[in-house]
């Protein structure tokens, strides 16, 4: 019986270390995505004022070619 008890706590034990584990690769995970769509999130914004800025670059270069008509 006590073999049986041992054993159960045992296993207990290496149920919650696999837990443990399991939670800090989530939030290491949480972590990773968070700082990733940071990233992106700025990429985006730069993107962005680019096209921007390319746009009105565009629009007066349109315009000086109508003038030199």
């Amino acid at each position: 019986m006590a073999d049986i008890k041992q054993q159960i706590f045992q296993e207990l034990s290496a149920l919650e270390e696999a837990a443990s584990k399991l939670r800090g690769a989530a939030v290491i995970a949480g972590r990773q995505t968070d700082l990733e769509v940071a990233i992106l999130t700025e990429q985006v914004r730069t993107l962005r004022d680019k096209n921007a800025r390319a746009t009105e670059m565009i629009d007066k270069s349109i315009n000086i070619l109508k003038n030199l008509k």
